[in-house]
């Protein structure tokens, strides 16, 4: 009996923690890590994979309880990156001038395929979401690997100082949310060190010219104004204003996943 048990404690001590993860406690995948929680079902689930803002973190994602009743009330995993530094290596960010991304994206590919090794985690219903910078992050995903991802919802960003030459296709779905009064990430953008934000309304162009979106009728929830595109795929592109400044609610989540599921897309 012995034996069993000093046997067991180093299944715990050693690989068994290795898979010990969750809200409380770091997934590792390489030299990064990411935390999830997962609701109750007994099924394989979808997922939202959100990237916080400017020096944000996993662990605080998961203190946030609005947004994880949020992913249990819709019945899906909440899955929180971490940023490596204080913010995300994509291009034309501050400090990190010169980089293609490759990085990042290579880190998003591993939480994916690793979320979905660990969990019962349905691959073909992972939405992504993030507010500032982790909202530049989610352009930017949008343009690199817009395949991995059921659609995305950005909240007060969009991509450093411009769309990019080129993008992968064909398109996701993607909703935009930002404020009217947003100091901090202006929607015609601002400089930041070296480098400037970009102007969102460029973003939504550069978007409705790839994917080939047209005019639909735009959703009217309360407290957003908002405009509306839809492409000969069924993918939609919403763009809504509200009157506040640069913060998130999980409303505005929530009206992104109602919008995504409208469109067939969760």
């Amino acid at each position: 009996m012995r034996q069993i048990f000093l046997c067991a404690l180093l299944w715990v001590l050693g690989g068994g923690a290795a898979l010990a993860c969750g809200p409380e406690s770091d997934c590792r995948v390489g030299a990064r890590t990411y935390r999830v929680a997962l609701p109750e079902e007994d099924r394989p689930v979808g997922a939202i994979v959100y990237a916080h803002g400017y020096r944000g973190s996993a662990e605080a994602v998961m203190r946030n309880g609005s947004l994880r009743r949020l992913a249990a009330e819709e019945g899906l995993a909440l899955i929180a990156l971490e940023s490596r530094e204080d913010d995300w290596v994509i291009p034309h960010a501050p400090r990190h001038a010169g980089t293609d991304g490759a990085e990042e994206f290579a880190y998003v590919e591993a939480v994916l395929a690793d979320a979905a090794r660990r969990f019962a985690i349905d691959r073909a219903r992972v939405i992504g979401a993030g507010f500032s910078s982790g909202a530049m992050l989610m352009w930017t995903l949008a343009c690199e690997m817009p395949a991995r991802f059921a659609g995305i919802i950005a909240v007060a960003g969009t991509f450093w100082q411009r769309p990019p030459e080129g993008c992968a296709t064909p398109v996701t779905s993607l909703v935009h949310v930002h404020g009217t009064s947003d100091p901090i990430v202006p929607l015609s953008g601002r400089a930041i060190r070296e480098t400037w934000q970009g102007d969102v309304g460029e973003a939504l162009a550069m978007y409705r010219r790839l994917g080939g979106f047209g005019a639909a009728q735009p959703p009217a929830p309360e407290g957003l104004d908002c405009e509306s595109w839809r492409n000969a795929k069924g993918a939609v592109l919403d763009f809504c204003l509200h009157p506040g400044g640069h913060s998130l609610r999980t409303g505005y989540l929530g009206f992104g996943l109602e919008r995504l599921r409208a469109a067939g897309r969760i």
